[in-house]
Order: structure tokens, then sequence, then C-alpha cells
């Protein structure tokens, strides 16, 4: 009894908690995850960061003046003393084929970033949209499982009649006994469930999301996905993944030819004036960095070998989405068949079951172990519709991740 009271005190709080807090559609989390994810954020500063160094790619090297003042003693007759001035002016010359390279590499890095950015912003989306259908999920599981718990209530309350007037055995509300904590066992699993996936569904959209709020209730189902060639092709066209891992190639690509082009001597324009007591000198020169020591064999080997590295993960990575994609275009139709095979006759048989089962039982014609078992059968194929749907959305999110389609919220309709 205290359990029982415990667990109606805990639904009546999360009744008026639900009646006060704000509903949330999913086009709503959606923008809210765009404003608000801090990882989202985190990865358009890194797309600022890449942009400013194509800004810093293209910069000129600054000029150095080196500036030197002493005192010159004689130590011979005729000599003159007095003070010694030496100034220096360098200027580095930004080579235009270095140059040009430094910029496209720079370049490369920001579309790599840009890609790895969209590619992340999908991911975020993906989880807020897997999220809220596994709130949808378990608010659905609440319902039934509230349900269940007042049919059971009210089959106590039947069974202790007819126990009490000797209409009916003493096991029978034993039985009945049993089944109403199973079902208020069940309630409060749920309900743990469904916050669990509230706050997961908060954690991905971020603090925007209050953490009291509610989703609206509603049994719509993706749009057909289309047909697994069309699929394949969207993959390999708008896949963020792809999109990433191309751009990578490329800026490696450029990296090598920027660290090759880099062998190139440096040249710098030198200028120099001495004072001196009795003279005055002005040279005007150039210093050439002679690559004796160092080709940059290393970072040229580093390069390369990144190279070869980007290129191979591309193609690792369109073998492994397409198998991915493979795979969830398959959930995806297991996941279809089996939410109308379950729409369309088993829940209704199960239903139709537990009712001639019902009205056998309150006349007498059965009993109640076969009326609970009718209802068993219901609640299992119910419970199974509703594991159903998720598997299907799921999918559909999975499918619509992997071809880059969540750009916009997923039209829906009703099955």
């Amino acid at each position: 009894m205290k359990t029982k009271i415990a667990l109606l005190s805990l639904l009546g709080l999360l009744l008026c908690g639900s009646a006060l807090a704000d509903v949330y559609s999913l086009d709503q989390l959606l923008e809210l995850a765009r404003s608000g994810n801090r990882g989202l954020q985190a990865s358009r500063d890194a797309v600022e960061a890449a942009r400013s160094g194509v800004t810093t790619a293209g910069a000129f090297p600054n000029p150095e003046i080196e500036y030197q003042s002493g005192d010159a003693k004689a130590r011979v007759a005729g000599a003159n003393p007095g003070n010694v001035k030496t100034m220096t002016f360098t200027q580095r010359l930004d080579l235009p084929w270095v140059r040009s390279a430094r910029i496209d590499a720079a370049s490369a890095n920001l579309e790599a970033t840009s890609a790895a950015g969209r590619g992340y912003e999908h991911e975020v989306l993906a989880s807020v949209k897997l999220g809220y259908y596994e709130v949808l999920r378990r608010q659905a599981e609440l319902k039934a499982a509230q349900e269940d718990q007042a049919l059971m209530e009210a089959i106590r309350t039947r069974v202790s009649v007819r126990v009490g007037v000797g209409e009916a055995p003493r096991y029978e509300l034993i039985k009945a006994d049993a089944e109403l904590l199973n079902a208020q066992k069940v309630t409060q699993s749920t309900l743990l469930r469904l916050t669990q996936a509230k706050a997961a569904l908060r954690r991905n959209v971020g603090t925007g999301l209050p953490a009291d709020f509610e989703v609206p209730a509603t049994t719509q189902l993706p749009l057909n996905v289309g047909s697994l060639p069309e699929l394949r092709q969207t993959l390999l066209q708008r896949s963020p993944d792809l999109a990433q891992a191309r751009a990578q190639l490329t800026q490696a690509e450029h990296q090598l030819d920027l660290q090759r082009r880099m062998r190139t001597p440096e040249v710098a324009l030198k200028a120099s004036s001495d004072e001196e007591p009795d003279l005055k000198t002005s040279r005007v020169g150039i210093a050439v960095t002679i690559p004796l020591w160092d080709r940059r064999s290393g970072p040229v080997g580093e390069a390369s070998a990144n190279l070869s590295r980007a290129r191979n993960l591309l193609e690792q990575m369109e073998f492994g989405l397409g198998q991915a994609l493979e795979n969830a275009y398959q959930q995806h139709q297991i996941a279809a068949a089996q939410v109308n095979a379950l729409e369309q006759g088993i829940v209704r048989q199960a239903e139709a079951a537990l009712k001639v089962a019902e009205s056998a039982y309150r006349f007498g014609e059965r009993g109640i172990l076969d009326y609970l078992d009718a209802q068993r059968v219901y609640r299992a194929a119910r419970n199974e519709l509703i594991a159903a749907r998720y598997e299907l959305r799921a999918a559909a999110v999975d499918i619509e991740r992997l071809t880059g389609a969540l750009t916009a919220p997923a039209q829906e309709e009703k099955h």
C-alpha cells in the first residue's frame, strides 16, 4: 500500500509538472540545438580560427631593423677615437610560388575545418532527433503502463468483490494482487526511463532547453526514404563525412606541395650603414639561405605520408559509409514491415481477443487467468508496436545523417 501511495504521488507530481512545463516541437528543439549547443559553437570558433589562418598565410614578412652603438678607442698613433654607430635593414622576400602554396594550404585547411563543422552539426542534430524520438517512445510506454495499472486496479477491485461474496476462489485475488504490483513496477520503471530520456535530450540540445519541458505526443512516422541506389548517389554527393574526408585530402595535397616549394633557398635584401669617427660606410646586398644540410626531407616525407593516409581514409570511408547506409536501409525496411504488420493485424487481433476474454470473464464463462493472459498478449503486442515505431524513426534518422539530409527537419506523415 505504501508503494502504491508513493507511486501515485510521483505520478501526480509528474502530471502537475507536465501541465506547467513548456512544450517543444522537433523543429524548436533543432533550432535550440543550432543556437545553444556549446559543441556547435566551438566548431564555429574553429572555423573562424581557420579563416584567420588564411589571413596569416597571406601576410608578408615584416622587415628587421638592427641598430648598434658603441665607442671606438685609439690603440695606435693617428687613430681617431669617438662614437661608432651601425644600422642594418633586412627584408626577407616572400617568393611568389611559396606564398601561393602557403595560401592554398591554409585555404584547404579552412575548407576541411568547415566540412568538419558541418559533419559535427549533422551528428548533433541526429542525436537531438533520436533523443526526441526516444522521449516519444518513453511517453507512449508510460501512457500504456498507466492504462495497464488503471485496468489492473479495476480488475483487482472487481475480483476482491467477487471473492468477498464467495463467487470466486481466493487464488484469483492473489493473482490480481501480483499483477497489480507488477503493473506498478512497470509504471515506475517507465517513468524513470522517461526522465533519463529527457535528460539525454537536454544534454544534446544545450542549456537553452529548460530542465522541465515536454514534447507533444504523436504517432507520425517518417516518409518513404527512397530507393537504395538513390540514397547511395545522395551519399556520395552530400555526405558531410565524405566532404570532410575529401577536404582533408585536398589539404594534404596542398601541404605536400608547400613543403616541396619551401626547398627553394630563402632570399633577403639587406642594407646597412656604418658611422665611424672619420668614415661613413653604406652597403646594400642580399642574403641567401643555402639548403646544404637541411633539404626538408623530414617535412616532405611527413606531408607525403599524410597525403597517402588521407587518400586511404577517404577510400575506407566511402566503403564503410556505403555499408552503413545499406544496413540502415535494411533496418528501415524491416521496421516498416514490423510496424505495418503490428498496426494492421497483430495489435488489432490481440485487442479483439482481449475484449472477448473480458466479456467472457464478466459473464463467468472464463477465469481470471484467461483474461490476464489475453491482456498480457495485447500488452506485449502494443509494446512491440511502440518499439517498432521508434526503430523505424531511428533508421530514418540514421539514413538522414549518412546522406547529409539533416539541414532541415524531415517531413513526416501519419501511417
